[in-house]
């Protein structure tokens, strides 16, 4: 099936295709966030930036005139460490669960993202907080009390592999399958759903909302297609993961990169990602190919199923990927 060990990840694409030097471009949010502004990439506004124990005290001033917004801490990794604060009719905030959200367990929780409690490593860390994406409607039925993004793996500029993360109840909203979100394949080619899995088990429908997952197809394919290379060519990371979101007013979104994405992409999908990564190794001209080119060619060879079967459950791995 092809499908991509982890010790084959880290050693024939991760180590040979990333450039160590690279990594805190997409390691630090803030660089990253910054690194979008200069290429024109949209990502979440930044609204406020942490970087001592100093600022906490007088973050209770700012919470009073602060939108929703999500606290993140910027060497974080794996969805840890964010919090995420919605104002009620009353103009509390209060968590994605309707839990209020005192000033002071947002200043606790800013305090221990400094203090390394949820970065890598465990070193200090920067706490910011950035406005909070308005679910684009298409999203509504397929998503619980979060934000649903969109995983695409990039490889050599090539979009290989694609996966929703939906959050739903046991997951508390965040969309991290090992925090029990939902997964669904999505068809390079189209932007539709081709498997749905939770916990690594293969589902129909939403876990809450009862909607059939297969039914799912991502708006503004093309666009978000187009955004996860420009990651590649604006952060030169070959095996790269980029993270993306649909607002419902501002359209596709950057909300961040990985050097080293997971795998569980290819259960989501039912595909292995190892014919894909050596379809695009076996180019002889590959890097000359422009953006327009690479996406074509992705969607024409890594397409599991023809456009003109819309609407009918594709056969999984009919195809050889």
């Amino acid at each position: 099936m092809g499908v991509l060990g982890m010790n084959r990840r880290n050693v024939d694409y991760i180590s040979r295709y990333n450039d160590r030097s690279l990594y805190p471009l997409v390691d630090d949010k803030l660089r990253t966030k910054s690194l979008a502004l200069e290429h024109g990439v949209r990502s979440p506004e930044l609204l406020v930036t942490i970087d001592s124990q100093h600022q906490i005290s007088t973050l209770e001033t700012q919470l009073a005139t602060l939108p929703d917004f999500c606290l993140k801490p910027a060497n974080g990794s794996g969805g840890k460490g964010i919090l995420v604060a919605k104002r009620n009719e009353a103009g509390e905030l209060q968590r994605s669960n309707g839990q209020l959200l005192s000033a002071a367990e947002i200043q606790r929780h800013a305090s221990n993202i400094l203090a390394g409690l949820f970065s890598l490593g465990g070193s200090p860390d920067v706490a910011f907080m950035e406005s909070l994406i308005q679910v684009d409607p298409a999203f509504s039925r397929f998503s619980f009390a979060g934000v649903p993004d969109l995983r695409v793996i990039v490889f050599r500029g090539f979009p290989v592999m694609a996966m929703m993360r939906l959050s739903c109840a046991s997951s508390r909203g965040k969309a991290n399958l090992h925090q029990g979100a939902v997964g669904v394949g999505i068809d390079i080619a189209s932007g539709r759903a081709v498997r749905a899995v939770q916990k690594d088990r293969a589902i129909d429908n939403h876990p809450d909302t009862g909607h059939r997952l297969l039914d799912l197809r991502v708006p503004r394919w093309e666009e978000l297609l187009e955004l996860a290379c420009i990651c590649y060519d604006m952060t030169g990371l070959g095996y790269l993961g980029v993270d993306l979101v649909v607002d419902r007013t501002r359209g596709p979104m950057l909300l961040e990169l990985n050097a080293r994405p997971g795998l569980s992409i290819q259960v989501a999908n039912g595909c292995g990602l190892l014919p894909r990564l050596r379809l695009i190794e076996s180019l002889r001209h590959g890097e000359r190919m422009n953006l327009a080119e690479r996406i074509e060619f992705s969607r024409e060879h890594f397409g599991q199923f023809p456009e003109d079967r819309a609407g009918q459950a594709p056969a999984l791995l009919e195809k050889a990927c």
